[in-house]
């Protein structure tokens, strides 16, 4: 069974949510869980886990939960993971603790993309299904939203830094979400009559003193100006101390930072500036686009005219080929495990190439000395190997490795000169860029 895997898939943005309540120990683990699936299989329409990982992947039932559960559990705690093989992708986690760790049931959960709770009945099942589960596992609280606003609010954990969360608990509210639900000790720290209250879409006592507030119809509209309106409304009302227009300003910051920006990469490396796009966490996503748009690199200048080529200049010309060869293979060595196309020497290899050592940061993490002396003259052949595999170019062999040329149209290129560049820092990856070498040689050699 392929299971659709968050990060395999193209960036997007999801929905969070994250539960915390409390479970019987004493009970049976079986009889304990019941409500919580119960609640899943009747609400989550369109997004039912179709899949259950323990030890190993199984088909969702009863049995591969219980089978898997069993196999996860260890002294203290156990937990298993939720997906499906279909769209949209979902990730879930519940894990349960055990004494002497305090009897906790948490649950994260991930359903990509966020546009799949565009739809008001859809939202509203989610709804229903989290009011089940808080209704029956006392909660301190839980949360449903946008995971890029969440990241950009820059309190990703309930609203607030992860580690003031666990020395203090959650005692005071630091951020409204499209969904939350509020556990008796926030209630009574902000007033049981305040917080029912609250202007928002919707507010509930539930049985267990817990409250339930949903901001918005549907998750995926929060960044609206008018669901902005409501989350400032909501969170000003439930800290009298915090100010409205401050807030409201926050929240439309963030909705235009969120905002969608079309990519309007220079041409010779677009694809590898989506590949950068793409690497970005989700809440900056469209800020790094807007960046790159308006980036432009610096022409290539590592070339002569074929009039000027220097002539080669060693003994064995055929061999000298052959040994440019056998480092160009240095570089596959490197790098096939983790860019396979490596061996196929294209257009695609060199910006799978380029953003690989980005990704890395090649340059800053390795010593330089030693990338000067084993990485650039293997990324040089490289360069000079795909212009001639696919370029028709021609190696001008010389005793030094900078003043070798590939004679391609009426243009010799220095591929060593400009590999020595490319590996100055990682914003010189981009600027001396093996991708746009190529294309602009590419261009030129008619």
């Amino acid at each position: 069974m392929k299971v659709l895997e968050l990060h395999d898939l193209a960036p997007e943005d999801n929905l969070r949510f994250d539960f915390e309540g409390t479970f019987d120990q004493q009970a049976a683990l079986e009889h304990e869980l019941e409500p919580l699936l119960q609640a899943l299989e009747k609400y989550a329409n369109g997004w039912m886990p179709d899949v259950v990982e323990g030890k190993r992947r199984r088909k969702y039932s009863r049995g591969a939960i219980w089978k898997a559960l069993e196999e996860e559990r260890d002294e203290k705690s156990m937990s298993i993971v939720f997906g499906r093989t279909k769209w949209p992708a979902l990730y879930m986690w519940p894990r349960l603790s055990f004494p002497p760790l305090p009897p906790k049931l948490r649950l994260s959960l991930k359903v990509q993309p966020l546009s799949f709770f565009a739809e008001t009945k859809r939202c509203r099942n989610f709804v229903e299904m989290v009011r089940a589960w808080a209704s029956r596992y006392p909660v301190s609280y839980a949360m449903a939203h946008s995971m890029a606003d969440d990241q950009l609010s820059g309190a990703p954990w309930f609203g607030r830094d992860m580690q003031a969360s666990i020395r203090d608990g959650f005692d005071k509210i630091y951020e409204v979400f499209w969904l939350n639900v509020f556990g008796p000790k926030l209630v009574e720290a902000v007033g049981r009559e305040r917080m029912l209250s609250t202007p928002a879409h919707r507010v509930e006592e539930l049985p267990n003193g817990s409250v339930l507030l949903v901001l918005w119809p549907t998750a995926a509209g929060f960044a609206s100006d008018e669901a902005r309106l409501a989350q400032a409304r909501a969170h000003a009302h439930l800290r009298p101390d915090l100010d409205f227009n401050t807030l409201l300003r926050t929240l439309r910051e963030r909705s235009a930072t969120l905002a969608p920006v079309e990519p309007r990469f220079h041409p010779d490396v677009a694809p590898l500036l989506a590949r950068v796009v793409d690497d970005c966490a989700i809440h900056e996503r469209q800020r790094r686009i807007a960046e790159l748009n308006l980036y432009q690199p610096p022409e290539p200048d590592e070339w002569l005219p074929a009039s000027s080529a220097l002539p080669s200049d060693v003994a064995d010309p055929a061999r000298a080929r052959k040994d440019y060869d056998t480092l160009a293979e240095h570089l596959v060595a490197l790098l096939h495990s983790k860019v396979p196309s490596v061996f196929d020497e294209t257009p695609q290899s060199l910006t799978d190439v380029d953003f690989q050592f980005w990704h890395e940061d090649f340059p800053t993490v390795f010593e330089r000395q030693n990338i000067d002396a084993h990485a650039v003259p293997p990324i040089g052949a490289y360069l000079g190997q795909v212009l001639v595999r696919n370029l028709g170019g021609l190696w001008i062999p010389r005793q030094k490795l900078e003043e070798a040329q590939v004679l391609v149209g009426n243009r010799v290129w220095l591929p060593f000169v400009r590999a020595w560049r490319y590996m100055r820092s990682r914003q010189s990856l981009l600027d001396s860029s093996l991708t746009q070498f190529y294309r602009v040689a590419e261009r030129h050699r008619g």
